[in-house]
């Protein structure tokens, strides 16, 4: 311990401890990255087993913000007046928007937004939509999903509506507490995203979210920091003493016995 903190050596052992220390902090994170992970999918696994939910004027009134990908189905009536876009999707590498449209709830004062799907980035503005408008009574099935409040990491933030400025009719995800604020009628605090429908052949397309219920990663990426730490932790000593031990110095050139010539026995 001496040698390491040594006059030669005191500035690389700190190094060598701050290294230490990130390297278990990170394992330390991924281990919490794992276990948020079995949190989430526990969480899903759960609603996905749930039978189909009826959304009406007797279920209105549950926590429908922890029921995130329950099936559902709902019936109503929508209105294109307050639709908007979500952009930045992506169908067979096409670039494009999804449609979100509010769903008066049939037998009730309520709203729930329907992302209805994709459509190409050549139809993206509003004046256009109007081809894409389902009228009357229609009956719409797909998954609770829940507002997104925060962009993702990298991701752009919304608009922010100015006095006077109108309705946002594009946006970079589904911020359902900002998007009630430019709709005269509530909405709910989560959206449906609706599922395919054989029958339904033309846009928007349907689509429904990409779950992927493993552990991912995180343990084993856990295990490599702590192997790294362990790896440092022990072989750092080892290597100071090392290269602190007197080396064998070799005899003068002239004081070594040359070797036999050639030949001999």
């Amino acid at each position: 311990m001496r040698l390491l903190f040594s006059r030669q050596w005191w500035w690389t052992t700190l190094l060598v401890i701050a290294a230490l220390g990130v390297m278990v902090r990170l394992g330390i994170w991924q281990l919490d990255r794992l276990q948020q992970r079995r949190t989430f999918n526990a969480r899903v696994s759960v609603q996905l087993a749930q039978p189909l939910l009826v959304l009406d004027s007797e279920t209105l009134g549950a926590d429908l913000a922890n029921m995130e990908y329950r099936s559902v189905m709902v019936k109503g009536e929508y209105d294109p007046s307050q639709e908007a876009a979500l952009s930045n999707q992506v169908w067979n590498s096409q670039p494009g928007v999804h449609l979100l449209t509010p769903l008066r709830i049939s037998g009730s004062d309520q709203a729930v937004l329907v992302d209805r799907g994709w459509i190409p980035l050549v139809e993206a503005a509003p004046e256009r939509w109007g081809k894409f408008t389902e009228p009357g009574l229609v009956e719409v099935r797909g998954v609770i999903r829940t507002s997104q409040h925060r962009p993702r990491f990298g991701g752009l933030p919304d608009t922010t509506q100015a006095p006077g400025q109108g309705r946002v009719t594009s946006w970079n995800r589904v911020n359902l507490a900002r998007l009630a604020e430019q709709t005269p009628y509530p909405l709910l605090p989560i959206y449906i995203q609706q599922a395919p429908d054989p029958s339904w052949t033309t846009l928007p397309y349907r689509s429904q979210p990409e779950l992927d219920l493993s552990e991912g990663p995180h343990l084993g990426y856990a295990v490599q920091w702590f192997l790294f730490a362990s790896v440092l932790a022990i072989g750092y000593p080892f290597f100071v003493r090392h290269s602190t031990l007197p080396h064998t110095a070799r005899p003068p050139a002239a004081q070594r016995t040359p070797p036999p010539p050639s030949g001999w026995a």
